[in-house]
Parts: structure tokens; C-alpha cells; sequence
């Protein structure tokens, strides 16, 4: 019997977990679409395994400027777009280590990640898809498999 209310209760968690992340993600989409209205939109991040990731949003007109900046940062499911205040009028191409003197670590990194990307889409690159920790345990996995035929 005890066991039964165990998984209940661990499957009660989960679908509330999944709720909240679907209400997180139709923010984000939400958000997203808003900033796309605007312009182009330049996107960067900075994932956080044991601390707070971060995803920062840059509306971005023809020339290079921002127009609207925005960021979500947290640990948790409850983390919420919010404005960027500091970064409008600037040139996403020229961004200065004292435009980010008034943001933390890894608001900087996401930061830098955005106009990295900003800069490597103008230029007609494409860019490099970053594997997971799933994707990575699952090719070397591959990679010992093969190895041993």
C-alpha cells in the first residue's frame, strides 16, 4: 500500500512539473513573438546544471541595434521573462565589457553567446548544435559498441 501512494505521489509531481514547464515554455514562445514583431531577434544562453541557467533575447533592427532586450533566469521552472533594462541604442556587434559591467556571470556569458550568434547568422554561418548530456553519454556509448566488433 505504501508503495502505491510513493507513485501517486512521484506521478502527481511529475505532471505538475509538466504543467509548469509547458506554462514556462508558452511565456518564452509568448515573449519570443512579441520581440519578433519588433525585429530580428538574437538569442543567447548559458545553461545551468546546478545553478541558474540563463536565456537572454535581443530584438535587433537591420542595422545592428537593440531595441528591446529581455532575459529568464533561474533554477527553476518558475523562472520568468523579464525586461533587460541598460541595453537599448546599442550595437549588438559592438557590446563593450563595461555594457555588461552591471551583470552578473552568467547574464554576461548568455550575453556574449547572443551577440556570437547575432554575428555568426549576418554572416551567413550556421550555428554548431551543442550536444546534451543525454546526446553525449549516448555516442560513447556508440563509440564503445563499435569498438568492441
Amino acid at each position: 500500500m505504501n508503495i502505491l501512494v510513493i507513485m501517486i505521489f512521484i506521478a502527481g509531481a511529475f505532471l505538475v512539473q509538466m504543467g509548469l514547464g509547458f506554462l514556462q515554455i508558452k511565456h518564452f514562445s509568448n515573449s519570443y513573438a512579441e520581440l519578433r514583431r519588433i525585429g530580428k531577434v538574437a538569442i543567447g544562453k548559458k545553461p545551468g546544471k546546478f545553478r541558474a541557467g540563463t536565456i537572454v533575447l535581443f530584438a535587433v533592427s537591420n542595422s545592428g541595434r537593440i531595441l528591446k532586450a529581455q532575459k529568464m533566469q533561474g533554477v527553476t521552472i518558475m523562472a520568468k521573462v523579464k525586461d533587460l533594462p541598460g541595453f537599448e541604442d546599442k550595437n549588438i556587434r559592438t557590446l563593450k565589457e563595461e555594457d555588461l559591467a552591471h551583470c552578473n556571470k552568467l547574464l554576461k556569458q548568455a550575453i556574449l553567446d547572443a551577440a556570437s550568434n547575432y554575428k555568426t547568422i549576418i554572416s551567413g554561418g550556421v550555428i554548431p548544435e551543442k550536444s546534451s548530456l543525454f546526446k553525449n553519454m549516448m555516442l560513447k556509448a556508440e563509440r564503445a559498441v563499435t569498438v568492441k566488433k
